[in-house]
């Protein structure tokens, strides 16, 4: 039986006691959308009107609980808008979690529509920071 890997992380986030994402749904981050709806009973999603709510969100529920605060975004310039969130929570040692989207892998590197290259970008303000893509796509 095949497991989508959006449905794994999602288990695992509920694993770690992550209960809530705060962000905006968008084209990159669909089948991360489709799997909090698929498991709405172990983790909310609080639908924000801006990114950077979404990060500052985060770092506060972080800040007061202790817990791991998540956002989530698309790529391009809706990752951008996560940034002072996410410096908010460096700055006071809170743990966040940034969940990004991207261009498709075969689109990367080719200056395609938003495609922002967040691995450098969030780089200073990240403990880990990985690119996660589908190996099969990257491939001519």
């Amino acid at each position: 039986m095949k497991v989508r890997a959006s449905d794994k992380m999602i288990d695992v986030m509920s694993q770690w006691g992550i209960d809530n994402i705060f962000g905006l749904p968008g084209d990159s981050v669909d089948t991360t959308i489709d799997a909090m709806y698929r498991a709405q009973d172990k983790i909310k999603f609080t639908h924000v009107l801006h990114e950077e709510v979404a990060a500052l969100s985060a770092a506060a529920q972080a800040k007061l609980t202790g817990k791991i605060g998540v956002c989530l975004s698309i790529g391009g310039p809706g990752a951008i808008h996560l940034l002072n969130g996410l410096y908010d929570a460096k700055m006071d040692h809170a743990p966040v979690l940034a969940i990004l989207g991207q261009v498709q892998s075969k689109m990367l590197n080719t200056d395609f529509f938003q495609e922002v290259d967040t691995h450098v970008l969030f780089d200073d303000v990240a403990v880990y920071n990985k690119l996660i893509m589908d190996h099969n796509l990257c491939h001519a």
